[in-house]
C-alpha cells in the first residue's frame, strides 16, 4: 500500500507536468532570441537516496555570444528538503567562453545528510546498514583552454569536507568520522556533442588525473568518462558511456569509487556498494513519440573492485530500466526526465530531473 500511495503522487506530479507543458510552449515563439532563459520549476520527487523529497529547481540555459560557432552553456541552481531530513543546496554550471577558447565546468554543493552505509566492497551484506549524519561541503572547479576545436587541457581543483560524523547505527565502522580531503588533477576534454543536457549526435571523452591529500592516506586517482551519440530517422537516439574511476594505494572512505544514483548506475542506492574502483558501461535508447512526449529504455552492466587481478562473480552488479521525456523547451531541446531503474540484489529507484543522466 505504501508504494501504491508512493507511485499514486508520482503519477499527480507527471500529469500536473503534462499540463505545464503547453503552457510553456506557447512562450517559445517570443524568445527564440534570448541570451538567457530560466526555468524555475517546483519541484516535487522520489529517489532511493533521499526518499519524497521537495524543492526548486532553476536551470539557466545561456547564450551570449550567438555567434555560430560557441555552443550554449547552462547552469542550475537547486534546493531540496527530503523526508529524510535532508537539506541540499547545490549551483553547477557548464560555460563555454566566446568561440569556446576556454570552458568551465563546476559544482559547489552544501548539504546537511543523514546517509545511510554498509561497508566498503562490493558483497555488503543488507544487515549493515548505518545511518550517519554530516555536514558536507563539495567544491569541483575546472577551467580549461582549448588546443583545438571541441578539444580543451588545463586544471581542476576539487575540494571536499565532512563535518560533525555522527553514525547512529549498531555497527561501528571507524572509517565514518569527520575528514576532509583536497585533490588537483590535469583534464583533457574532447566534446563535440550538440547540446550539453540532451545529445542527439557528437562525442564526449574526459580523462582526468591527478592527486588527492587529506592528511591520512594520500594517493593517485584518475577518472576516464567516454560517451557517444547517434539519432536514427531523426527521433531514435542510441547513447552509450563507459565510466571508470580508479585509485591507487588505498583511498580512505571519503574517497572511495561509488556504484549508484542518477549521475551513475541509476537503480542503485547511491553509496549502497563502494570500493577503491569502479568500471561501467551503459546504454540508453531514447525515442520521440508524439508532440513533447518521448520515452527511454536503459542498462548497463559494473564492476566494482578492489584488486583488478582478483575477481569475484558479486563485483559484477547489472541495472535496467525506462523512463518517460516531457520536452519543456522546445528551442533548446531541454527534457524533464522522469526514470524508474531495477538494480541487481532488489534495489530499485525513480529520479526525477533536468536533462539526460549522460
Amino acid at each position: 500500500m505504501n508504494r501504491f500511495r508512493k507511485l499514486t503522487k508520482v503519477f499527480i506530479l507527471v500529469l500536473i507536468c503534462f499540463v505545464a507543458a503547453p503552457l510553456k510552449g506557447q512562450k517559445d515563439s517570443a524568445n527564440t532570441n534570448k541570451k538567457v532563459k530560466v526555468l524555475p520549476v517546483p519541484t516535487l520527487g522520489f529517489s532511493p537516496e533521499t526518499d519524497f523529497y521537495v524543492g526548486a529547481v532553476a536551470l539557466f540555459a545561456l547564450d551570449f555570444y550567438q555567434d555560430g560557432i560557441t555552443r550554449k552553456s547552462n547552469a542550475k541552481a537547486e534546493i531540496t528538503y527530503t523526508w529524510n531530513k535532508q537539506i541540499i543546496l547545490e549551483l553547477g554550471w557548464d560555460y563555454f567562453f566566446e568561440r569556446e577558447e576556454w570552458f568551465t565546468q563546476g559544482r559547489l554543493h552544501f548539504s546537511k545528510y543523514p546517509d545511510r552505509y554498509y561497508g566498503i566492497g562490493a558483497n555488503t551484506p543488507e544487515s549493515n546498514e548505518t545511518w550517519f549524519g554530516s555536514n558536507r561541503i563539495i567544491g569541483d572547479i575546472s577551467f580549461l583552454k582549448s588546443l583545438k576545436p571541441k578539444m580543451f587541457l588545463g586544471p581542476e581543483v576539487s575540494y571536499l569536507s565532512y563535518r560533525d560524523v555522527k553514525p547512529e547505527g549498531d555497527i561501528v565502522f571507524e572509517e565514518l568520522y569527520d575528514r576532509s580531503n583536497f585533490a588537483l588533477f590535469l583534464v583533457y576534454l574532447w566534446d563535440n556533442r550538440n547540446n550539453l543536457l540532451n545529445s542527439t549526435k557528437g562525442s564526449y571523452l574526459r580523462a582526468s588525473s591527478g592527486y588527492s591529500w587529506n592528511g591520512e592516506a594520500n594517493n593517485p586517482t584518475g577518472e576516464l568518462d567516454g560517451r557517444l551519440y547517434k539519432t536514427f530517422k531523426e527521433k531514435y537516439t542510441l547513447a552509450f558511456r563507459s565510466f571508470t574511476h580508479v585509485n591507487f594505494g588505498s583511498p580512505t572512505f571519503y574517497n572511495q569509487a561509488i556504484l549508484g544514483g542518477d549521475r551513475f548506475v541509476r537503480g542503485f542506492l547511491y553509496g549502497r556498494f563502494r570500493d577503491a574502483n569502479l568500471s561501467t558501461l551503459q546504454l540508453e535508447s531514447r525515442n520521440h513519440l508524439f508532440w513533447r512526449i518521448g520515452i527511454s529504455l536503459f542498462g548497463g552492466y559494473s564492476f566494482l573492485f578492489d584488486d583488478i587481478n582478483a575477481t569475484y562473480p558479486e563485483q559484477f552488479k547489472y541495472n535496467f530500466g525506462g523512463g518517460l521525456r516531457i520536452l519543456v523547451d522546445k528551442k533548446d531541446n531541454i527534457n524533464l526526465r522522469f526514470d524508474y531503474a531495477v538494480g541487481q540484489d532488489g534495489q530499485t529507484g525513480f529520479y526525477v530531473a533536468f536533462g539526460e543522466s549522460f
